[in-house]
């Protein structure tokens, strides 16, 4: 299963990470993250929490530029947020396995 969406009314989520072009390491030089399409994506890092538990921070690929105002501490929704189960052996043969968070934009709280 892949892009389940995410409905998170009732979670507080505030910026930890300002938005950036997302990237990685390929044979030791980076070189930024697209789509299918070639389009350029993001990534921010948010904090998740509901009111009486304990929170999480959380890195969600973002589809576009958020463009400015998502400082540290901004409170943020997620536009159109889905997650994705993933699982794989690395180099060292360990199995690692987690959650992909991505959405389309932010948007700002307040």
């Amino acid at each position: 299963m892949r892009d389940i969406p995410v409905v998170l009314s009732g979670w507080r989520l505030m910026v930890t990470e300002e938005p950036a072009l997302k990237t990685r390491e390929v044979d030791g030089t980076s070189e930024i993250v697209t789509d299918r399409d070639g389009v350029s994506q993001f990534v921010v890092s948010v904090f998740a929490k509901s009111k009486g538990q304990k929170g999480e921070e959380i890195r969600v690929t973002l589809g576009t530029d958020p463009g400015p105002g998502f400082e540290d501490g901004t409170l943020v929704e997620l536009v159109g947020a889905t997650v994705s189960p993933y699982s794989f052996k690395n180099g060292k043969g360990e199995t690692v396995s987690g959650l992909a968070w991505r959405a389309a934009g932010l948007k700002p709280l307040g």
